[in-house]
């Protein structure tokens, strides 16, 4: 299949509407209609959105347009806050001039007996508005298009489908839990979407690699219903670098001939990439690779451009070394730390102690992802502020939130608190009455968001001061994007931003840590750090900013490679108990996490241990020394993104826990 990479999601999205748009008056030129395939899920809301600026701005008509969606849940009620119908209303036809009677969608109202007659009858639907010019896709995480899960033939057609439970846990957030998901939906078959002239399949984030990898490079299969669109005439597969990370031309372009060939040179970064791939593919320490293993694994153009592999191999040992360093905001009387030379005379003396800020997406992020490094900058004597972006207010279940108001009224109750006391009863009636006939999804009251809004408060404060930061120093962001009660959130906004300058203005950081965690599968990390990163440009003359750091964690649901790695602070047995201790202050979390992430089931500390203890054994691996864990840090510069993080999230809304 052909694949296009594009530096962001939002630039794919503006591409693939600008040929939507194209279509759509070439059509319109001709006297004919436009037919689209439509597809729901975050994965397009950003086309729509263009396609609706586009219309605003521009004049685009959508007067010709006739849409048929690829599924729907069933059963779903249209008005649903999970409806697709509701979906595509939200995002896109209720902002253009469609004709309603050419809009259609999977009925998820109709009776069982009736389903196959609908599906029958969608089928000739589109039969007769003469097929669909261009069908819009996602990929699911089992590579299925529409709810064509494994299994699903090549020749398949619309029709009920029961949902793979890897599928019904992909969408648990949506609903508030897996429990919630309907077990049925109505979708478009294989053979259905194939029909279609064009087929544009579209991915983003990390998580979406491995499955664009089998269905792009992979045997054509049931199992993965995207591999059939390799049999496709016209079939283009949309990715940003991150999606495409595990392609072969990306992730191992030695394999394909000259690097020169897409586009690469053998710098610095791509060699320390190869070597470290090629020491891991043999399972052997970086200074034991040989000639031979170069020459066997594709990289004889590697040592006819940087020497021999003896040398080759000092190089890249000597930079991963280099990352290691136990004082991540340096030390007293101690040369700085730099990227590239690690600790060095050279680099002249360091600052110490810094003004830290920690920036956190959700209440709790913070010491699962850079928990021991967290702890040690505080050790260390560091001015360390622990910013907390949004309330995690949706990720608390029902019963924890009962019992707290429970306890409020047995506080008040005890203390002899009258009138507390009986706000606090006409309170927990109103809570429990809710709770007693609340349906699945449904956004919660103003004062359950409120009561689970200060149980995420108390337990991140509980965390941060286990950590050693002073209590004057822990701030809570609430920045409003977040505020919505619903799993969709609002786009990133001026007052969002502002938040984030405001409070950089305030402490004037030399260091700050950032989620870089952008695997997160429902957003709010992706556009918690879209803010700061936007911040961060517009304060570009600030005085204080020539000497900030913006450093990047991850570890929630997804690590570094040892190859991106600027930095590796190792932790002892000792500092992975203490971080431990620290997520376990984060009780409404413990056990079982209301939004977990689908493809990862055990619990965020595990997680993190797992994650930590695999970086340092690749470290000891590779062949350097041996440590119990290690958090793992990428240095960020503007010229890396330079925006682009901005435009990610600008106008588009997101989900999150």
């Amino acid at each position: 299949m052909a694949v296009t990479v594009h530096p962001s999601s939002a630039a794919a999205s503006v591409a693939v509407a600008a040929d939507i748009a194209e279509l759509i008056r070439t059509r319109a030129a001709d006297g004919r209609n436009a037919v689209l395939g439509l597809a729901t899920g975050s994965t397009p809301c950003g086309i729509y959105e263009e396609l609706v600026r586009l219309h605003r701005e521009e004049g685009l008509s959508f007067a010709n347009v006739v849409t048929f969606n690829l599924d729907e849940y069933w059963p779903m009620e249209v008005e649903a806050l999970q409806s697709y119908h509701r979906f595509m209303d939200e995002y896109l036809f209720d902002h253009i001039d469609i004709d309603r009677a050419n809009v259609h969608l999977p009925d998820g109202t109709i009776p069982h007996e009736q389903v196959a007659g609908f599906c029958r009858e969608y089928e000739e639907k589109i039969r007769e508005a003469g097929g669909i010019d261009i069908q819009i896709l996602g990929i699911g995480r089992t590579g299925h298009i529409g709810f064509n899960e494994p299994g699903s033939g090549r020749d398949s057609r619309t029709r009920l489908i029961t949902l793979d439970r890897v599928t019904r846990m992909d969408a648990a957030s949506d609903f508030f839990g897996e429990w919630n998901v309907p077990r049925k939906a109505i979708t478009m078959g294989v053979g259905t979407i194939l029909d279609a002239k064009r087929l544009v399949m579209l991915a983003f984030g990390e998580h979406k690699a491995p499955v664009i990898r089998q269905a792009v490079e992979g045997e054509i299969t049931p199992v993965v219903a995207a591999s059939f669109l390799q049999q496709h005439a016209d079939a283009r597969v949309v990715l940003d670098p991150a999606a495409a990370a595990e392609l072969t031309r990306f992730k191992t372009p030695w394999l394909l001939g000259p690097v020169s060939d897409a586009g690469l040179a053998w710098d610095a970064t791509l060699t320390k990439r190869a070597v470290t791939w090629l020491a891991q593919t043999l399972d052997k320490p970086i200074l034991k690779l040989t000639a031979e293993d170069y020459n066997e694994h594709g990289l004889q153009e590697l040592m006819s451009e940087r020497g021999t592999a003896y040398e080759i191999n000092i190089e890249v040992f000597k930079s991963l070394q280099k990352t290691i360093t136990g004082w991540p905001g340096g030390k007293p009387g101690r040369p700085r730390f730099v990227v590239g030379k690690g600790v060095d005379e050279a680099n002249g003396p360091d600052e110490f102690p810094k003004r830290v800020i920690v920036f956190s997406p959700h209440p709790d992020d913070d010491v699962i992802s850079m928990g021991g490094t967290f702890i040690r900058l505080c050790d260390q004597g560091h001015e360390v502020h622990v910013a907390y972006q949004t309330s995690g207010n949706i990720a608390v279940f029902d019963a924890a939130a009962e019992r707290h108001v429970d306890f409020f009224q047995e506080l008040c109750s005890a203390l002899g608190i009258g009138d507390g006391a009986e706000r606090a009863a006409a309170i927990a009636r109103d809570i429990q009455t809710f709770l007693q006939t609340k349906a699945p999804g449904e956004v919660d009251t103003p004062e359950l968001r409120a009561i689970k809004a200060v149980i995420r408060r108390s337990e991140a404060r509980a965390g941060a001061k286990f950590s050693g930061v002073s209590p004057e120093h822990i701030h809570f962001l609430d920045m409003p994007f977040y505020e919505t009660g619903k799993v969709k959130k609002k786009p990133l906004g001026e007052d969002d931003i502002q938040i984030i300058m405001d409070l950089m203005d305030r402490v004037k950081p030399q260091l700050v840590y950032a989620a870089g965690d952008l695997s997160d599968p429902h957003g709010t990390h992706r556009t918690c750090l879209a803010s700061i990163t936007t911040a961060i440009h517009r304060m570009q003359d600030r005085p204080w900013m020539s000497d900030c750091e913006l450093w990047l964690y991850r570890g929630a649901w997804q690590e570094w490679g040892a190859h991106e790695l600027d930095m590796a602070v190792p932790l002892s047995p000792d500092e992975v108990e203490r971080k431990r201790m620290a997520i376990f202050k984060h009780e409404s979390q413990k056990d079982r996490a209301l939004f977990p992430g689908s493809w990862d089931t055990r619990e965020f500390w595990q997680r993190a241990e797992d994650r930590n203890r695999k970086t340092a054994e690749v470290y000891d691996k590779l062949g350097l020394p041996e440590y119990q864990a290690i958090e793992g840090f990428v240095k960020w510069t503007p010229s890396e993104a330079d925006g682009s993080l901005e435009a990610k999230t600008a106008g588009r809304s997101v989900a999150g826990r």
